[in-house]
């Protein structure tokens, strides 16, 4: 029984699709998603609905067209499939989702946003879903530095060689940017709101006596 063009109906109750296209209403219903056979226990709406309560309540009118898929230019180049990871989501795969490296392969360019037929946020969705992972302790390495960076300096991407500063002046710019590097006083109220946010605490920060801590 031909059930559409990247499924076929192999049983009573098992479903093989590309990336899955149906939210099962029934417990026994097995799907195979990346090759992989899901059992129906094991899907849930608790992450759609976290979405949701987000502002992304548009996510749930996703038809898997593939549009965000197709459109990606990182997509092109790497193992990310945006369109899998947000049918992951709807389904209420959180590990699978929250823990996938590819969640952060997404140059959030914003491409497929602009070319969903559903007037989806996706970028957004992939940001919300990058918060998450990071709650849940799966924040990439590199990320981490890169956030430890900003805690210390400011700038995620400080200007701490001579070489950047002779550029900037050869480019006709002031050796320093208007930013703590020209106002280290700024830094202070920085670290207030990263403090305030709890940004330190999600990044894992520890403060050392080095830079004047406690």
């Amino acid at each position: 029984m031909q059930i559409g063009p990247q499924g076929t109906l192999k049983k009573a109750n098992v479903f093989t699709f590309t990336n899955v296209k149906l939210v099962p209403h029934h417990l026994g219903v097995t799907f195979v998603i990346d090759r992989r056979l899901i059992n129906g226990s094991k899907i849930g709406s608790e992450l759609a609905e976290d979405m949701t309560k987000a502002g992304l309540d548009r996510i749930r009118s996703c038809i898997q067209c593939g549009t965000c898929t197709g459109s990606c230019p990182s997509g092109r180049r790497t193992a990310y499939r945006t369109r899998r990871l947000i049918r992951k989501a709807l389904l209420g795969l959180r590990e699978e989702v929250l823990s996938d490296p590819n969640l952060w392969l997404c140059s959030t360019c914003g491409t497929c946003t602009e070319r969903c037929p559903r007037k989806i946020d996706v970028t957004e969705a992939i940001l919300y879903l990058r918060n998450l992972s990071c709650e849940a302790g799966y924040m990439r390495p590199e990320h981490r530095d890169v956030s430890h960076k900003l805690i210390e300096t400011g700038h995620a991407v400080p200007i701490d060689d001579e070489k950047w500063s002779k550029i900037r002046e050869e480019l006709g710019l002031s050796p320093l940017p208007p930013t703590v590097h020209s106002y280290p006083k700024a830094l202070k109220e920085i670290q207030h709101i990263i403090k305030q946010t709890r940004f330190d605490k999600l990044v894992n920060y520890k403060e050392s006596k080095k830079d004047g801590k406690t």
